[in-house]
């Protein structure tokens, strides 16, 4: 299967589920969740849902979904579930990544 064609797969109207894990209110988690935020705003447009789980507050999330370093994304929806770790400031990969280059191709 070509790279381009696994966005064929993916529903342009689904509503995307996104957990960010984050440690605290640290100059990291809020810039991972402002870069997240721009991507969706950019991409996902209202498709999105982001839902932020301080480990700090709440230690026993992490193993649901076997956090080991923070902060980490997890898209939940579409499957497969997929992670990423870091601040997220690189949007081209974090594109890649989401894959959602194909979902805002249809959209718009």
């Amino acid at each position: 299967m070509e790279y381009s064609e696994q966005f064929e797969a993916l529903d342009p109207n689904s509503i995307w589920e996104l957990k960010l894990y984050v440690a605290g209110h640290t100059t990291r988690s809020i810039r991972a969740f402002e870069n997240l935020t721009q991507v969706c705003e950019e991409y996902l447009k209202n498709q999105y849902t982001i839902e932020v789980i301080d480990l700090l507050k709440n230690p026993h999330l992490a193993k649901q979904d076997q956090i080991i370093a923070l902060p980490t994304l997890v898209r939940k929806l579409p499957t497969p579930i997929k992670k990423v770790i870091g601040d997220l400031s690189n949007q081209e990969k974090i594109v890649v990544w989401l894959e959602i280059n194909k979902v805002s191709t249809n959209a718009q």
